[in-house]
């Protein structure tokens, strides 16, 4: 038997830092080999603290955006928008929607030829 458990938020956002926690602590040890720094337990803490709070603040400006175009869903022109503040972030997001739409371009043209090509072989083989 299935057993489900549901979590409350304020487990939810617990078991969200942990793993900004970790994630902070493994790249800060991963340039800490490269190039060889160091970073103290309290600055990997105040650099996952503020990752998180950004974040927070970033789905809360996303969930907006969405709420205020009156969709309930979070669309890419939202995440542009968030980005619009760091040149960086906003170029790096602006490729990474244009290599996304046209691997969905590409992929689209191959299940329209293979249709094509089982049509082809159904027609021949009557």
């Amino acid at each position: 038997m299935y057993r489900y458990f549901l979590l409350t938020k304020k487990e939810t956002r617990q078991r969200l830092k942990a793993a900004v926690h970790y994630t902070v602590g493994r790249l800060c040890q991963k340039i800490e080999e490269e190039h060889r720094r160091e970073f103290s337990r309290q600055t990997i803490a105040a650099i996952a603290e503020t990752t998180f709070r950004e974040c927070d603040i970033f789905a809360k400006d996303l969930e907006a955006f969405a709420r205020h175009a009156k969709r309930s869903t979070v669309s890419a022109e939202d995440v542009k928008l968030l980005a619009r503040r760091s040149r960086a972030l906003s170029n790096h997001i602006q490729n990474k929607s244009e290599e996304l739409a046209q691997e969905q371009r590409e992929s689209r043209k191959k299940s329209t030829v293979k249709r094509k090509s089982r049509e082809t072989e159904e027609e021949s083989r009557e």
